[in-house]
């Protein structure tokens, strides 16, 4: 699992039978996660919003977490972070 920072949507009219009424978010990793910084377009199951701190979920995690078995979902919006200055306390 990653925190990530919502910088867009992405709006996609066609897609697959089993992301119809799904809500895809772009979030960027942060360096506190101690990898590159990326950009993912992860299915939104919190109602997140523009700037906000989330919890994403990767892979087969993320198919389960939308209930999506037989969805191509690799990255799943999972949780809003409520302390977000807790992340940035320097070590």
């Amino acid at each position: 699992m990653l925190i990530a920072k919502v910088i867009g949507t992405v709006v996609a009219t066609r897609k697959n039978s089993n992301l119809i009424g799904s809500k895809f978010m772009i979030v960027e990793t942060l360096p506190v996660m101690k990898e590159d910084a990326r950009r993912l377009v992860a299915v939104d199951q919190a109602g997140a919003g523009i700037d906000d701190l989330v919890l994403v979920a990767l892979g087969s995690a993320a198919r389960v977490q939308t209930g999506c078995q037989d969805a191509s979902i690799d990255a799943a919006i999972v949780g809003i972070v409520d302390n977000p200055d807790e992340i940035f306390v320097k070590e």
